[in-house]
């Protein structure tokens, strides 16, 4: 799983959820919240600076509504510092890294195409104009006939646009719109053939915000954006579901694949290849392409697995991971990329499975890299994953404090609120890691790495974790702090990262590492006692259900799976921070418990940031759709719920003026280690983070989404209308990196590395030397 940034200084990575609205009382009078509704009038926009004028005629949305989806004014642009550490590596480790970034980079246009149909030529007429001009913009932009202000605007979204690889943000799965006028665009089509082809090419889809379904991604049947179901507008998620069933009743995987409903209804699998056939060997399930559906809704059905998406981009990929392994530092390596390359080649995701086996078991490698279709974030079905890879250099100065928290799991893990029984029998020591990132390929950059996401992988075999530090450690100039008290502020600037820092070990190592899923492995084989089952200590009886043979977590839980989890990991980061050893680990403090000394400040730094976080998550939360956008955002909003919960004063929101331009988060630093950690009538964290990690253990599927739907519903009144809506007021760009480049002299063997300004203009120009 990607650890994503807190939104505006820390910020998360992806996934639509549909959330039916549900008022739960506990969640609709935490102390000190006012009671009484805010009635806004419509306001138009003034300026079209601020919005375009086509977008002012919609009478479907408000002024309010519509400026969150216009492109951030300007983005917040930051570049990747990675020179010292590149340096550093050997001239073969600068190949093998080289040749891992152009396999990554290659697979940009699948990312593309999995955000909207618009997003590939929207992505070449940027590419086209910058060619067209040389990269003089000023020239251009006289050449078109657009003023300073119109240029400067189209620089804003393009730069947000390849920050993201998408017109929909990475972090909240919502579209963005140029704030300039279409005829902006249209001027700067005219001054090149390509670009006006390529402009033509996206059907207006670039300002489009007539249906607001369409501007969040999600399942077709609700109106939303998806292109995991190519055109199917007619797909329902009931037959995505039936279709889903049915591969894992057959074993295949789903990660690489997409789904086509033809117009004979005919379900066509579309399969991630090189090759446009199934192998001679046979695929994952044989060697058959065509099956019909024996019973269940979709009965007398045909389906139909289709090699060869994405088969231009997948062959190039696998050749540059062919050059990879012929620069690898160990034979680990060349057999990682040996089935990678052969995964990607056949489409085999079992054998995609082998090269994590493989990565895995290269420890400490001086480049670290994984490559594939990864997180289900975006997938409204939450199975189908986004293309991802990324190239880093290990950092082994803070790797050094990452392996002391890795020695000392096993003995934090018992700490956790739950019995030997819904835990690994062994935890499996991973390799953690502190990386800068050379490149990362995707819709956007977390700040921390646990995979692979295959349960047998991770309950048998193992996983690895990564932090990656030039991330975590980019800054913003003259960033706003929204929401922290006056008194709190210099405290929560200075620890806010140390914090992070800690967070982000313990959530990857720990949370996403700790927790056995009780299961029928097998038809009568259990890894479990099933004759004196486990006693579930949310009922004191002994648990009735688990996880029958071929089921997963993600199966099970669905669309609510990647949220739940995320919420899970995050709830055993907020447990174990509490531990003051773990802080020693990170350099705070001596071991002993002392909430006044600098350990202190950073569990304090913590517990404040993550009440903030849940606060500014409602901006991902959509009130007309009554959905949430960010699998990150609605866990975190839960877990500040969890803190308002909690009573005797530990959180509360404090504000005085009616429409909550006040609003700030109070949060008693005496009270974290005792109310906020340990309070057992409410959801404090402990027993809030022992219910989720139960009903995951059990594939307590139902009593799980009833609990975890309540703690993050939404009641429209209060946080959907008057705290959303200072939430947005206070909204702060959201951070777009801007990658190096590395060039091989074919000649010499030698890579070299070349930077770019933290600037629109010079995200355009990283991305057109990648196509150059």
């Amino acid at each position: 799983m990607w650890s994503p940034i807190f939104a505006a200084r820390l910020s998360p990575s992806i996934r639509a959820f549909s959330l039916k609205s549900r008022t739960s009382p506990a969640l609709l009078n935490p102390l000190r919240l006012t009671q009484h509704t805010v009635h806004t009038p419509f306001t138009p926009f003034r300026s079209s600076r601020n919005v375009p004028l086509q977008l002012q005629t919609y009478a479907t949305m408000n002024s309010q509504e519509l400026a969150q989806y216009l492109a951030d004014a300007p983005p917040t642009v930051v570049r990747l510092e990675i020179e010292k550490h590149f340096e550093a590596l050997t001239d073969k480790q600068k190949r093998y890294a080289h040749f891992i970034s152009r396999a990554s980079l290659a697979g940009n246009r699948i990312v593309l195409r999995q955000v909207s149909p618009e997003s590939e030529d929207i992505y070449d007429f940027i590419i086209s104009l910058h060619k067209a001009s040389g990269g003089d913009w000023d020239g251009l932009a006289k050449k078109a006939g657009i003023d300073e202000t119109q240029l400067s605007q189209f620089l804003e979204y393009a730069a947000q646009f390849l920050g993201n690889s998408g017109n929909y943000k990475s972090f909240g799965d919502s579209k963005f719109i140029p704030r300039c006028d279409e005829s902006t665009f249209a001027a700067l089509a005219k001054t090149s053939a390509d670009a006006q082809r390529f402009y033509e090419a996206t059907k207006g889809a670039i300002f489009s915000a007539d249906k607001p379904g369409l501007l969040h991604l999600g399942y077709p049947d609700n109106g939303h954006m998806t292109t995991y179901y190519p055109g199917s507008p007619d797909i329902t998620q009931s037959e995505i579901e039936a279709v889903s069933s049915w591969m894992e009743q057959k074993g295949l995987l789903p990660e690489n694949t997409r789904l086509h409903k033809t117009q004979n209804g005919v379900y066509e699998i579309l399969i991630a290849s090189a090759i446009t056939s199934v192998p001679p060997e046979g695929g994952d399930i044989g060697k058959d392409t065509e099956f019909t559906i024996d019973d269940g809704a979709l009965k007398g059905k045909t389906i139909r697995l289709v090699y060869g998406d994405y088969a231009a981009e997948m062959k190039n990929i696998a050749s540059y991971i062919a050059k990879a392994r012929e620069n690898s530092d160990n034979d680990t390596q060349t057999s990682m990329h040996k089935a990678c390359a052969k995964s990607f080649h056949d489409g085999s995701l079992l054998t995609f499975k082998d090269s994590q086996r493989y990565w895995i078991r290269d420890k400490g490698p001086m480049v670290e890299s994984n490559i594939g279709f990864i997180e289900t974030y975006r997938d409204p079905a939450g199975i189908r994953g986004e293309w991802e890879g990324f190239a880093a250099m290990v950092n082994l100065e803070r790797t050094r404090a990452f392996g002391e928290l890795v020695n000392s799991a096993p003995s934090l893990i018992p700490l956790l609120p739950w019995s030997k029984d819904f835990e690994k029998d062994k935890f499996l020591s991973p390799d953690f890691t502190s990386l800068e990132v050379l490149t990362f390929a995707g819709s956007g950059i977390p700040a921390g790495i646990n995979i692979p996401n295959y349960d047998d992988i991770r309950q048998t075999e193992g996983f690895k974790n990564v932090s990656l530090g030039n991330v975590l450690s980019a800054k913003a100039a003259n960033e706003k702090v929204p929401f922290i008290s006056e008194a709190d502020l210099e405290l929560y600037q200075k620890y806010r990262d140390p914090a992070f820092e800690v967070q982000v070990g313990l959530h990857e190592l720990t949370g996403h590492g700790c927790g056995k899923l009780l299961q029928e492995t097998s038809p009568g084989v259990y890894n479990f006692d099933k004759e004196n089952p486990p006693i579930n200590p949310l009922t004191d009886k002994p648990v009735t259900t688990w996880y029958k043979p071929g089921q997963t977590w993600g199966s099970v839980f669905g669309s609510l799976a990647a949220s739940y989890e995320e919420c899970r990991a995050e709830l055993v980061a907020m447990y174990l921070s509490c531990e003051f050893p773990v802080l020693k680990i990170f350099g705070f403090g001596d071991g002993s418990t002392d909430m006044s000394n600098e350990a202190g400040n950073v569990l304090y730094a913590a517990y404040l940031q993550m009440a903030r976080a849940g606060l500014v998550a409602l901006e991902m939360w959509d009130p007309k759709s009554q959905k949430w956008g960010q699998a990150h955002s609605q866990a975190r909003f839960s877990i500040l719920q969890c803190f308002l919960q909690a009573g005797d004063d530990f959180c509360v929101l404090d504000y005085k003026n009616d429409d909550l331009s006040d609003l700030q988060i109070k949060l008693d630093r005496s009270k974290i280690l005792t109310t906020g950690r340990d309070g057992k009538v409410a959801p404090a964290v402990g027993k809030y983070l022992q219910k989720i990690h139960i009903y995951k253990s059990t594939a307590d599927v139902e009593a799980g989404t009833e609990f975890y739907k309540a703690m993050t519903n939404v009641d429209m009144d209060f946080w959907g209308t008057k705290v959303r809506n200072v939430v947005l007021q206070n909204k702060q760009p959201r951070k777009v990196f801007v990658q190096a480049n590395t060039h091989l002299d074919e000649a010499t063997g030698k890579v070299s590395l070349r930077h770019y300004e933290a600037t629109p203009a010079g995200m355009i120009q990283s991305w057109a030397d990648r196509e150059a």
